[in-house]
């Protein structure tokens, strides 16, 4: 599944700056947490994430920024029931004072919806943002019907995402839906850019592959489809010359009739399922198609009359 590759290529990519790391630790939690209130002052925050391979790469983020957390999975209520996975950082002493810097938390605790654009700043960051972003609630549909969305909870969320995108030219949409918000791109090289931009270039790559299969299916499909109808049409056209010809042959006109449309006749009775263009070629001399087809109308004429 190209959402599930794509996820694997980014959690692999592990940033040395600091700004960097901030950035993705911000998008993980703008898409994939959630704040608890303990009371007292006390909170702590959860990553909820969807795969073992992300979780890996947040715990790993976790620790290279110093804050400790505790990891547990759990089965989401669902037809597969899919194994998900929850990582809980305390927000006491240095914890708070990081999730400040990245964006999640401001002033007394208090969690934003969107970052300070500060934390998207420069490129690279940006590419971190999206980067968390992605891997705490993005989704990538292939070709013929490409999709990229990232789900936020509020339309702020979504909405920073838009911009982090415009910065770098990249067409990302944002959207309220019945529970949440979305930012998302259609079309295979816009999709593929953002994939590219975030770090999975494999997955961009992929998805080209899926546009170019995609493409010659559909040209296959569609050249098919005229194939198909020019035969039904050919053969609903013979099938009306055959009965003009069977009425002229019962009122006994048919050997009556001109030598080049005699000819014509006689080769369209041997030759019920050939084209007018083949039909042409076997006249004695040549005809072109335009005049086959001229002595076939002027034929179907006579059997009316």
């Amino acid at each position: 599944m190209l959402s599930e590759e794509a996820r694997a290529e980014l959690a692999a990519i592990a940033p040395l700056r600091r700004c960097d790391r901030l950035a993705e630790l911000s998008g993980l939690f703008h898409t994939a947490g959630r704040l608890h209130l303990h009371g007292r002052g006390e909170l702590s925050l959860d990553l909820d994430v969807a795969s073992a391979a992300v979780a890996r790469r947040a715990f790993r983020l976790l620790r290279e920024l110093g804050l400790a957390s505790e990891v547990w999975t759990y089965e989401e209520h669902a037809f597969a029931r899919p194994v998900r996975y929850q990582l809980r950082v305390e927000g006491a002493g240095d914890a708070l004072a990081v999730l400040r810097e990245a964006g999640v938390l401001g002033p007394g605790g208090r969690p934003l919806q969107r970052p300070p654009k500060r934390v998207a700043g420069r490129g690279c960051c940006r590419a971190a943002y999206l980067r968390g972003a992605f891997l705490g609630g993005g989704s990538v549909t292939p070709p013929p019907s490409g999709h990229l969305e990232v789900r936020t909870p509020t339309l702020d969320g979504a909405e920073f995402l838009s911009w982090v995108g415009a910065c770098e030219g990249i067409d990302l949409r944002a959207r309220v839906r019945a529970r949440y918000s979305i930012a998302y791109a259609k079309g295979a090289e816009t999709i593929a850019d953002a994939l590219a931009f975030a770090g999975a270039s494999e997955a961009a790559l992929a998805l080209d592959e899926h546009a170019v299969v995609a493409a010659a299916r559909s040209q296959a499909n569609r050249l098919a489809n005229a194939d198909h109808a020019n035969l039904v049409r050919l053969s609903r056209a013979a099938h009306r010359q055959l009965r003009a010809l069977a009425r002229l042959e019962r009122d006994g006109r048919l050997g009556e009739l001109p030598g080049p449309l005699r000819e014509m006749a006689e080769l369209r009775l041997r030759n019920p399922s050939l084209s007018v263009r083949e039909l042409a070629s076997k006249c004695r001399p040549p005809a072109t198609k335009a005049t086959a087809y001229r002595r076939l109308q002027r034929l179907a004429r006579l059997a009316e009359d």
